[in-house]
């Protein structure tokens, strides 16, 4: 079972698509909004090594910057 997180902001469409390519896979994931969730964005930094962009998908340890489909 994979313990995934994604970091993301309200409105970005790659956000949506990786939420939904994790939800069409069966795969449970926590949702943390860079902009709602208090030391978000600091933390979506340092997985990001200083990079401002989400979403931030950390997939049993491993960090992805970005979403690209499927």
């Amino acid at each position: 079972m994979s313990d995934v997180t994604i970091y993301t902001k309200e409105g970005c469409p790659y956000c949506a698509d990786a939420k939904k390519h994790y939800t069409e896979k069966g795969i449970a994931f926590t949702e943390i909004d860079v902009h709602k969730t208090p030391g978000a964005i600091a933390k979506a930094k340092e997985l990001s090594k200083g990079k401002s962009m989400v979403p931030i998908i950390v997939d049993d340890g491993k960090v992805t910057v970005g979403f690209g489909g499927g």
